[in-house]
């Protein structure tokens, strides 16, 4: 589809993604809302514009890969990977229940698809980066994208990943920094402050993009810049808010780890829903 319409697609789908977010969360009862939610446009542009992929068949082989580095944040991915039927919908509001393949942080061997299991921070780069390594001896066509948070990026391994991948030339890989700024012990700038961030990953040997994650041609945009770059791999800094969509939580950090009670979610829906014209007794299952 061209550019236009794929951006009418993307936010067209926002919301549903949205409050399929913040319905599984109220049903398990526990989770992560604000970093689901900042990082849910990233995602959903990843899976409907750049990710070669085809959910029919999880394991083909000539496959995009996606790492989603920050686990948590995984709800995000479920919504995308239900609508594009990986697995059927329903399986959304069996999330962090015993026995589901659907945890609370990615599982590699439980649901198809996911091609790393996370959250244990700040290890995600290095798996996608052993990743990318193998596409490059395997002389694979296939690229691999990694999906990580600001506060993890605090974290040393993060750094030596850095290091290596610049030195081995991974340019099949595409780093997209889900940058809200905020952890579950505040802010990243009173935590450990990353900035400046941009320069720090330039030095390290990075093909650098800055933009606003909520922008979909920015993001589009940024895709599409990484995949012609050669020698270096990408690192792509998005701007987020936290728990974006949901006025309550936005920019809240004590939304990073509390899952909305029912009143909280009925609310938080109906704020979706009005603000994109969608029915406000639309079923959500």
């Amino acid at each position: 589809m061209d550019l236009d319409q794929l951006v009418r697609t993307l936010e067209e789908k926002a919301p549903r993604y949205r409050v399929d977010i913040v319905e599984m969360l109220a049903a398990a009862g526990s989770g992560h809302p604000g970093g689901s939610l900042s990082l849910i446009d990233l995602i959903s542009t990843l899976y409907h514009h750049a990710l070669r992929q085809r959910p029919s068949e999880p394991q083909w082989p000539e496959r995009d890969r996606l790492v989603l580095s920050k686990g948590h944040g995984v709800p995000a991915q479920y919504a995308v990977m239900a609508d594009l039927g990986y697995f059927p919908r329903a399986q959304l509001w069996t999330l962090r229940k015993l026995g589901s393949p659907l945890q609370g942080h990615p599982c590699r061997s439980w649901l198809p698809g996911i091609e790393a299991s996370t959250g244990s921070l700040g290890q995600g780069l290095s798996v996608a980066q052993g990743i990318a390594l193998a596409g490059k001896l395997d002389k694979g066509s296939w690229r691999v994208y990694c999906v990580m948070g600001d506060g993890e990026t605090q974290e040393g391994q993060v750094w030596e990943a850095a290091l290596s991948a610049a030195k081995f030339r991974l340019d099949n890989l595409t780093v997209l920094l889900d940058y809200n700024k905020l952890q579950i012990d505040g802010f990243t700038r009173d935590v450990m402050n990353l900035e400046p961030l941009a320069d720090k990953w330039r030095a390290f040997g990075w093909h650098v993009i800055t933009i606003d994650g909520h922008n979909y041609r920015q993001i589009i945009g940024a895709l599409d810049e990484a995949r012609q770059v050669q020698g270096r791999p990408t690192y792509i800094i998005a701007h987020t808010i936290k728990g974006k969509g949901v006025s309550f939580m936005e920019e809240q950090v004590g939304w990073h780890g509390v899952a909305p009670n029912r009143e909280q979610a009925d609310r938080a829906i109906a704020e979706l829903r009005t603000r994109a014209g969608l029915p406000l007794t639309e079923a959500v299952r």
